[in-house]
């Protein structure tokens, strides 16, 4: 694969449980897509997709960044063993706000409330703060972008939604990721 990704960010979003095995696996190969195309991984640093998509960038000698809240090591446990930097944050807005900051890519999958409330906030900045592409990947993420289309949580206006891709397979993903790195508008509609 092409190295034009290097030094760009992928932010991950997913949950300590995940929904299947088949979830792990497809979190397992983004890694390791995301860091043969040169992309750094960041992401929340824990266990379940997260740990999942960090072995899979580590066992293709990608860097992997935990960004979580000061103070909450006790309460939340070690970070995954594939984590080469950690950074702590005050608040829950300056996590997020990092998180975009440098995101040159956000890929979200499924995982409880916390995970919800980063794809969603994705889906805001992309939307409206600056269009970085939001790839939504897994049954669980393409359920939630079906249910908030249909609920109107999520619709197209005079800002369009073409900074969403859904993901289906990692075929769909390494294809996605070519389009990215190959196409003057980054894939995206």
């Amino acid at each position: 694969m092409t190295t034009r990704g290097e030094n760009s960010t992928a932010v991950f979003f997913g949950g300590v449980v995940p929904a299947s095995e088949a979830e792990v696996r497809m979190a397992e190969r983004i890694g390791a897509v995301l860091a043969e195309a040169g992309f750094s991984l960041v992401h929340g640093g824990y266990n379940g997709l997260m740990e999942a998509v960090a072995r899979g960038a580590a066992a293709k000698g990608g860097e992997i960044t935990a960004v979580t809240l000061s103070g909450k090591r006790q309460e939340w446990g070690d970070f995954n063993p594939h984590v080469t930097e950690a950074i702590h944050l005050p608040t829950f807005g300056n996590r997020l706000d990092h998180y975009f900051a440098h995101a040159d890519v956000v890929v979200g999958m499924g995982g409880g409330v916390g995970t919800l409330h980063e794809l969603t906030a994705a889906l805001y900045y992309a939307g409206n703060i600056r269009p970085v592409p939001v790839w939504l990947a897994g049954s669980t993420a393409l359920n939630l972008l079906s249910y908030l289309k249909q609920e109107g949580w999520l619709f197209e206006t005079t800002r369009p939604l073409g900074f969403i891709t859904e993901i289906v397979t990692t075929m769909d993903f390494a294809d996605a990721l070519t389009r990215l790195l190959t196409e003057p508008s980054g894939g995206q509609a």
